[in-house]
This record gives structure tokens, sequence and C-alpha cells, in this order.
């Protein structure tokens, strides 16, 4: 089984789904908002021998775009092309599977969806592949019906495009560029609980159009909460699979599933997760920080650096301390650093398809 490094969808994308799940391992779907963050993602990948989901919010393709473009939804689908573009050109040469993915967008963000999927169709005609591998439809908030109608609508459009749709059932808590539900430590937080009868419905509405994958909330939050606060349940994904697998006599495992809110999760739930056919696992909050963390440690390291050009009292240049490639380098390598210990948690470590 070996697949052609670079970005993967159609069937090589499903075969990489396929692989991870009778691996027992994921792939670390990372959250990425420029070149600096996006290369770090391939380089942790190439370092570990293992293929990787590189995914942008509405937040991280507008930030792509720049702050400067007055059109934010422009700034928003544009971003996000030119993150593809960029992912497409250097991927190969990192020697692994790339993923492509865009990350929540609840009802409001659906028209920058279909802008990316009218881009995708632009680029199938000329490379006979979509731009972006998969996207991601967050309706949980909605009612299931109305939920599920419009992830047929979507996943009508992207199937021949070889692309696959991530869908959400139950609310995973905290906030992703504006789209979530916090988390209230004293009330009730049922909701973030899938039932699995809303899955098997899903299942029934979708498996016959297209490939899709399903983000199942088993407690799992964004961000890093007070521990205890919520309880993640992994056994509801069991539960998820197991009643589909009955009601339509299917192999073991037969849907594809995603851990959102990964970041600060326990280890041993990561593992048992890994068990009920999860094959991808969000990772952001963490990798922000140790991004941020690794330019506090080469600032205060280099303090006057950041202060003057010229040192006021012996005259020493600072050029090279202030290089924002230096900093940003460290910021990279600390961003590689807990990817490293990601991809071994998640088990892909050494893994690629890609050959």
């Amino acid at each position: 089984m070996a697949l052609k490094p670079g970005v993967v969808s159609g069937e090589d994308y499903q075969e990489l789904v396929q692989a991870c799940k009778k691996g027992g391992y994921a792939l670390a779907a990372v959250n990425c908002v420029g070149t600096n963050s996006v290369n770090a993602a391939m380089e942790a990948a190439a370092n570990n021998n293992s293929d990787i989901i590189i995914q942008f919010s509405n937040g991280g393709a507008e930030f792509f775009a720049g702050q400067g473009l007055k059109d934010s939804f422009q700034a928003k689908v544009l971003g996000a092309v030119s993150a593809a573009q960029h992912v497409h050109l250097l991927a190969e040469h990192y020697g692994i599977c790339v993923v492509l993915h865009t990350d929540h967008a609840n009802r409001k963000l659906v028209p920058w969806v279909d802008a990316l999927i009218d881009h995708s169709e632009v680029y199938y005609k000329a490379h006979g592949r979509p731009l972006y591998t998969s996207h991601m439809l967050d309706l949980s908030e909605e009612d299931i019906d109305k939920n599920l109608n419009e992830c047929v609508r979507v996943l009508k459009r992207m199937a021949p495009l070889g692309m696959s749709l991530e869908i959400e059932l139950g609310i995973t808590g905290g906030e992703e560029d504006g789209v979530g539900h916090e988390v209230d430590e004293h009330a009730d937080n049922s909701h973030l609980y899938t039932q699995p009868e809303d899955v098997l419905k899903a299942y029934e509405m979708l498996s016959s159009l297209g490939h899709f994958s399903v983000a199942a909330s088993f407690g799992n939050v964004h961000g890093v909460y007070k521990p205890g606060n919520v309880q993640l349940r992994p056994e509801i994904l069991r539960n998820s699979q197991s009643l589909v697998t009955k009601t339509h006599n299917t192999p073991h495992n037969p849907l594809n599933l995603v851990f959102h809110g990964g970041s600060g999760s326990e280890k041993e739930k990561i593992a048992e997760a890994l068990t009920y056919g999860v094959f991808k696992m969000n990772i952001d909050t963490d990798t922000q920080f140790a991004f941020s963390e690794s330019v506090g440690q080469y600032v205060e390291a280099n303090m006057k650096a950041f202060q003057y050009q010229i040192d006021p009292v012996d005259g020493t240049p600072y050029k090279k301390q202030y290089d924002p490639r230096k900093w940003l380098r460290a910021a990279e390598k600390g961003f590689v650093a807990r990817l490293d210990e990601a991809i071994l948690d998640l088990g892909s470590k050494g893994k690629t398809l890609a050959k």
C-alpha cells in the first residue's frame, strides 16, 4: 500500500483513512494560520515519517490572506485558496501525504465552504483533483434534520470531485474561531455527548452519496479546561459504531470518526478512542501555546535585541538576534516538538503511506 507524496484526495484519501483504522492509529489534524505553522506541521510529519492533516478555520484562512484585506469574506476565501496552493506546491517535497481540510463552519460560514468548493471545481478541471481534500460543516447547534439535510446538499456537490465531508453531531465544548459552545463547569453538559441514534441517521442519509466522517462529541472540548470540568466518554464512539454495524450488518467500525478538542486530552482516553475507528484528532490550543512559548523564551534570552538595534552601552549590533527568521524559527521548532508528541500519542509515527 503506497501513495504518491503530496496532497491526497479521492480514492487515495479513502485508502489513507482505511489504513489508519486498520492500523489502529490516527493522524494529527493541525490548525494552521500561516506559512510558519504550515511548514512546521509538514516538517514534523517528515521527521516522524508520518502523514498529517493540515486544516484551516475561517479565521486562520483570513489571517493567511492578511488582516489588511478589508473584505473579510474575500479574505477567508482567498486565504484558504492561497494556503492550499502553498501546501500543494511543497507537500510532495516533504515526502509525506498531506490531507487538506477546513475546520468548523456553522450556518453563517456555509457560503465560505460553497465558495471553496467553487474553487475546487475550477482546480479539478485543470489538475484532475480538488483544491481541498475535505471540508467540515458544523451545524450541531441546529435541529438534526436541518443539519443533515444541509450536509446532504453539500456532499452532493463535493462527491463528484472526490472530496470528503466532515460533519458534527453533538456539540464540542469551547470555541473554535467563533464557532462552538462555551462550557459551564456548574451546568448539565449532556449536550456534549452525541446520541448514537443520530449517528445512525447520518450514516443512512450520507453513506450512499459519498465519503464522509463524523465528529461525534463524547465530552471533548476545544481549548484546555480545569481538570474534571468535563468527562471524556469514548464508549459513545463504540456504541455508535455498534449500532450502525448491528442495523446494517456492516464490517467492524464502519464509521470514520474524528476526535475534536484533542489538546489537553488524557492519553489513555486518546488510546481508547483509536480502537473505535478514530482516524483524525484535532490539535490547536497546544500547538498555539508551543509556538508562543518558544517565542517568549527567545525574547527573554535576547531581551536587549527587542529593545535596541544597537546596544546603547557598548555599541553591540543586535541585527542577528532580532532578525524575524531567528525567533520565527524558534517558534517553528516549538511547534514541531509538540507535534512530535502528538504523533507518538496517535501511533502514526513511521506509518506514512508515501513512497
